[in-house]
């Protein structure tokens, strides 16, 4: 079950186009449960073919990201200190590394679903957050959040937060450590060496 939240995060691992106008909550509902559909209808997805997996995420979680704004948010202040170059190099490690990191828990869907929890937003709020519950005959439901913020007119996820922990945070304090080491080029070695180990069989 935390495996299929894991997937369920990875709707944050793309930079984004604008989506249509549709209320937040409502907007998560349907792309999670759709995203649980088609992977369960494909056997190559389901298999881990980070290939798939790769072209599956660019192709139908890709409308729904602020991806740029989620690495800078990463990265925290330190984001201002790149070059253009540095800050592009950033965006591809990290989304590499967030696809790897994942793509196991593809394997894991059977027959969960996601169910929004309540919305509370008051009218005019342009940064809201989504609860949801992933639901799983059996178990017991697993909190998953998210935070949007309204821009042309739709909504853009940011962050995640899986079991009361935001994913942004975690990697934020890590990038802040890595920084303060080696530097920008020090955190995009760092992701590469990481990419380049898990490609070859190492873990991340």
């Amino acid at each position: 079950m935390k495996r299929l939240c894991a997937l369920l995060v990875a709707i944050c691992f793309m930079p984004g186009i604008v989506a249509a106008a549709e209320a937040p909550d409502a907007l998560i509902g349907r792309v999670a449960n759709e995203i649980l559909d088609k992977i369960r209808a494909d056997a190559q997805l389901k298999s881990g073919d980070l290939t798939k997996i790769s072209d599956f995420v660019d192709g139908t979680l890709m409308p729904h990201v602020d991806f740029p704004r989620m690495t800078a948010l990463a990265v925290g202040r330190n984001w201002r200190q790149a070059t253009p170059e540095q800050q592009k190099r950033l965006m591809q490690e990290f989304r590499a590394l967030l696809v790897r990191t994942y793509s196991g828990a593809v394997s894991s869907v059977k027959d969960q679903k996601v169910r929004t929890k309540p919305f509370r937003a008051a009218a005019g709020d342009t940064d809201v957050i989504v609860r949801t519950e992933v639901i799983q005959a059996g178990r017991e439901p697993i909190q998953l959040d998210y935070r949007l913020y309204q821009v042309n007119g739709g909504w853009k996820i940011y962050d995640v937060n899986v079991l009361g922990v935001w994913l942004l945070e975690t990697y934020r304090n890590q990038f802040a450590q890595q920084v303060s080491v080696g530097g920008i080029d020090g955190l995009i070695k760092s992701l590469a060496d990481k990419n380049r180990d898990a490609g070859q069989g190492g873990k991340s």
